[in-house]
C-alpha cells in the first residue's frame, strides 16, 4: 500500500527553499529554469541542493519546461530548431550528472499539450513523433544509471491512459513519473480509465505528481477540490515510488496549499489502516 510522503516543489530561490525545508520533506523538486543553467543559477542550484541534501531529502530535478518562447518537447526537430534540441537533450544531460553526484532523479517531460508552437506538426505523423520521443528516452535512460523518469503529458505525444503507448512503454521497460493529473484531463474526467493505467503503468513508476484536477484542463488543483477520486487512486499506486504534490500556489513562497493536500492524503490513507 502506498504510503503519502512529503514532497514539496520548489524553484531554486532560496526564500522558496527555506519554506519547504521547514516543514522536513522526504522529497524536494527544484523546478527548474533556463536560468538555472547560466552560471550564476548553477552556483545557486548547488548551493540550495546542499541544503536540501542537508536536511536528509530525496532530491528530484524537473528539466525546464522552455527554452526562450517554446516548450522544450522531447520530439523537437534537431534539423529544423538545432538550438532547442541542443538545449533539451545537453541540459537533460548536465541534470542527470548532477542526479547521479547527489543519488537524486532528472524528470524530463515525454511531451506538455498542445497550446502553442506544434513541435508533433514537424513530423510526418504522430507515430513518428512518438518513436523519436520513445528513442530520445532510451538515450537518456541508458546514460542515467537509474537516476532519470520521463512524466507523461496531456498532448498524445506521450500520454499514459493511452493503451499503444503504454504497450510502448511497457516494451521497452522505462521508468515513470506519472502525473495523476495529466493522465485524468487525457482520458477527459474517467476515474475508471485512470485507475485502470495507474495499475497498469505501477511496475515503471518510481515518482509520482499528486495534484486534483476537474479533468478539462491544467487547472492543478489541491487534493480534495477536484474530481479525482483518490479513495480508488491510492491503493493502486506504487508503494516504492517517491512523490510530491505539485500544486498551484497563491504565494509561491508559502507552501500550504501542498500541505493541506497532504493532510488531506494521510487522512484518506488512514482509513485503510
Amino acid at each position: 500500500m502506498f504510503s503519502p510522503i512529503l514532497g514539496l516543489k520548489a524553484s531554486t530561490a532560496a526564500q522558496q527553499v527555506t519554506d519547504r525545508l521547514q516543514h522536513q520533506p522526504q522529497v524536494v523538486e527544484f523546478f527548474l529554469t533556463p536560468e538555472d543553467f547560466t552560471a550564476a543559477g548553477w552556483a545557486n542550484l548547488e548551493a540550495q541542493v546542499a541544503r536540501v541534501q542537508a536536511s536528509g531529502a530525496r532530491i528530484v530535478f524537473h528539466h525546464p519546461m522552455r527554452y526562450q518562447d517554446k516548450r522544450n518537447e522531447l520530439c523537437v526537430n534537431q534539423a529544423l530548431h538545432p538550438a532547442q534540441y541542443a538545449f533539451v537533450m545537453t541540459t537533460a544531460r548536465r541534470l542527470i550528472t548532477l542526479s547521479k553526484q547527489v543519488d537524486g532523479l532528472t524528470l524530463v517531460h515525454g511531451g506538455y499539450n498542445q497550446k502553442g508552437y506544434d513541435f508533433i506538426g514537424d513530423w510526418p505523423n504522430l507515430a513518428q513523433a512518438q518513436a523519436v520521443v520513445l528513442g530520445r528516452m532510451c538515450e537518456l535512460n541508458a546514460e542515467a544509471a537509474g537516476h532519470v523518469v520521463f512524466e507523461n503529458s496531456i498532448s498524445p505525444i506521450c500520454a499514459f491512459g493511452d493503451a499503444a503507448m503504454e504497450a510502448q512503454l511497457l516494451a521497452l521497460g522505462l521508468p515513470l513519473a506519472y502525473d495523476i493529473s495529466h493522465a485524468f484531463i487525457y482520458l477527459h474526467g474517467d476515474n475508471d480509465a485512470l485507475v485502470a493505467s495507474l495499475k497498469h503503468l505501477a511496475p515503471l513508476v518510481r515518482h509520482y505528481h499528486l495534484v486534483d484536477s476537474m479533468g478539462q484542463t491544467h487547472d492543478s488543483l489541491s487534493l480534495g477540490q477536484g474530481r479525482i477520486d483518490w479513495a480508488r487512486v491510492l491503493p493502486v499506486l506504487n508503494p516504492r515510488a517517491s512523490s510530491i504534490y505539485e500544486i498551484n500556489l497563491s504565494d509561491q513562497s508559502d507552501c500550504r496549499e501542498m500541505l493541506a493536500s497532504h493532510a488531506y492524503l494521510k487522512q484518506m490513507a488512514q482509513g485503510f489502516s
